[in-house]
């Protein structure tokens, strides 16, 4: 590591930290010392998750379970302040976000070009793992190189501020198939669904119908690209889409059904929200007897690269989907109201 990047690094930053259900602090933390193939990024932004929610509610996300201290946040941009002493990654000043996936080996089968689904992975922000993989939610952050994307210098940082969840819907896109020209169902418009939506429009789909439970939502999946919208409880309008490729985004057993009956004979569904632990009560009856295809879609792995560039060219439109912006200081008020789904789209946090 060079002197001029251990002059440039603070020793401490502050930093959003969950401790349990309930105990979200913002905090000091010390900056650890950057390996030869690292850089010291100078977070702008950070989109708040689901997940993230999760940890703050209930001290988990699913099955994983908060056991130490763990900063949050893995939907970040910044700029490179200080860059990696081996030369690799980009140059300090550079706009960058984060592909927020670490890959290591794993005994666990799975194919080698979808890595995302592999038992070895890690994420930002996550307790699968013990120790916890620390997040990005702290004015300065030391990662990887290999995690960075260099963004172009016509991209606004408040934009690329939505390049994770946008690659999400991105890939659970490539993993519908060809939509062009197809009628395209969206169940539930929070932030994955609408920018569901808009990765739609941008792939070319002719008519994107998106449902929600909420007003809000609706407005927002309009914005980007819906070309109809209908509430979540009017059961017999969603059997009528009749649509070639439903994505599923609401995470919700009853979503997934609206998504079964929305769907055409022999059509295409994608689940892209993560449903309960356990058992869930779906038609199932309906997939088989419409000969339905039913794809799970997690997270992504290179589609970030296709994200970056549509957004910078113009074809991919998000803005509407952020809402909020929040200061660190105010990251309290900022989960509150990105867990009121009549309230906000997506809320970012705003770094100094």
């Amino acid at each position: 590591m060079s002197s001029d990047t251990t002059a440039s690094a603070p020793a401490s930053v502050r930093a959003l930290v969950a401790h349990a259900a309930e105990d979200i602090r913002v905090e000091d933390v010390p900056l650890r010392t950057p390996a030869d193939d690292e850089a010291v990024i100078r977070i702008a932004y950070g989109g708040i998750c689901g997940s993230d929610l999760h940890y703050w509610k209930h001290g988990a996300a699913g099955q994983s379970i908060l056991r130490e201290p763990m900063v949050l946040g893995h939907e970040i941009v910044g700029t490179v302040m200080a860059p990696a002493s081996d030369g690799s990654g980009p140059a300090a000043g550079t706009p960058v976000v984060v592909h927020p996936a670490r890959y290591a080996g794993s005994p666990v089968r799975f194919p080698a070009d979808r890595p995302n689904i592999s038992g070895g992975v890690s994420y930002l922000g996550s307790a699968a793992r013990l120790p916890h993989t620390a997040g990005g939610f702290a004015d300065h952050v030391v990662l990887p190189t290999r995690m960075l994307r260099a963004l172009p210098p016509q991209l606004a940082l408040r934009t690329a501020a939505l390049i994770e969840p946008a690659s999400v819907a991105w890939h659970a896109l490539d993993r519908a198939g060809d939509v062009r020209g197809k009628r395209v169902l969206v169940i539930g418009a929070g932030p994955i669904g609408a920018l569901v939506v808009a990765a739609a429009r941008a792939k070319g789909a002719a008519e994107i119908v998106a449902v929600d439970l909420h007003g809000q939502p609706l407005r927002i999946a309009a914005a980007v690209g819906a070309t109809r919208t209908i509430l979540a409880g009017d059961a017999e309008q969603i059997a009528a889409v009749d649509a070639d490729i439903v994505l599923e985004s609401s995470g919700n057993p009853r979503g997934l059904a609206s998504a079964l009956s929305g769907a055409t004979r022999g059509g295409r569904v994608v689940m892209v929200g993560l449903q309960p632990d356990g058992d869930q009560p779906v038609p199932i009856a309906t997939a088989i007897t419409r000969e339905l295809d039913l794809v799970g879609s997690f997270r992504f792995h290179d589609e970030i690269d296709a994200v970056i560039e549509a957004l910078a060219d113009g074809s991919l439109a998000v803005d509407p989907v952020i809402t909020h912006e929040f200061e660190l200081e105010d990251s309290l008020t900022a989960l509150g109201i990105a867990l009121d789904p009549t309230a906000s789209g997506k809320v970012l946090l705003r770094f100094p």
